[in-house]
């Protein structure tokens, strides 16, 4: 899909500096959980580009009359999750929009996403909170099985983590060290299931030696890299 206009619905606080922004679903959009999207703001008369991975568990394809079809997918809204830096140049300025702003979104991006797979183990690193809690939605609601491990000092999503888990998914949360956390490493070494990992680039690296002491090769994961820290 080319840069399309879009309308916000609504922004709302889902953990310490980090906002989850609600945008109607434009036509033609076929995303699926895990894959990421181009936002463009208009912000002092400059035109600003980044890019969001997708937290929401229905994004699919809407109708090109502008209706969508819930029982083939279809979702009339898609949602992202932004870590707001108060120095940043586009992060504020998003989650100071309000219900009818608009923003840009080209896409969707992205190779590492959901695809029905029965059972899925997802790592996620701060803002890879999103894409993981929205594939784990996803495969619960399929009827399989999630595993969510997630590393952050302020998390974010607990709602949405703690609905999960008591859907049934595995979810651990933890403010250390993937190899250092005990319950990280037991839950590693016994989950199974298509491993997904979302974060910036030190945590893949953290990943990628929890999951080798674990047992499991990364070069098997789905990973999407946020970039440097």
């Amino acid at each position: 899909m080319d840069e399309t206009e879009v309308v916000v619905r609504a922004v709302r606080e889902v953990g310490e500096d980090t906002v989850a922004l609600e945008l109607e679903t434009p036509p033609a959009f076929d995303a699926r959980p895990g894959q990421f999207v181009q936002i463009r703001g208009e912000v002092d008369g400059e035109a600003i580009t980044r890019h969001y991975t997708l937290s929401s568990p229905d994004v699919f394809e809407s109708r090109s009359n502008g209706s969508s079809d819930e029982s083939e997918g279809g979702a009339e809204t898609f949602e992202i999750t932004v870590g707001v830096d108060p120095e940043g140049d586009l992060s504020p300025w998003l989650a100071d929009r309000e219900a009818g702003d608009t923003v840009g979104v080209d896409g969707p991006y992205g190779e590492a996403y959901y695809e029905g797979e029965e059972s899925v183990v997802l790592l996620a690193g701060g803002p890879g909170v999103g894409p993981a809690v929205g594939i784990g939605e996803r495969a619960v609601a399929d009827g399989h099985d999630a595993v969510v491990v997630y590393q952050d000092d302020a998390p974010a999503h607990e709602d949405r983590l703690r609905a999960l888990s008591d859907r049934g998914a595995t979810v651990v949360m933890t403010d250390r060290a993937l190899a250092d956390d005990e319950r990280v490493r037991e839950t590693l070494r016994e989950a199974t299931g298509q491993l997904f990992v979302y974060g910036f680039a030190d945590f893949l690296d953290a990943a990628e030696e929890a999951l080798a002491e674990s047992g499991h090769d990364f070069a098997d994961a789905k990973a999407e890299n946020f970039g440097p820290s």
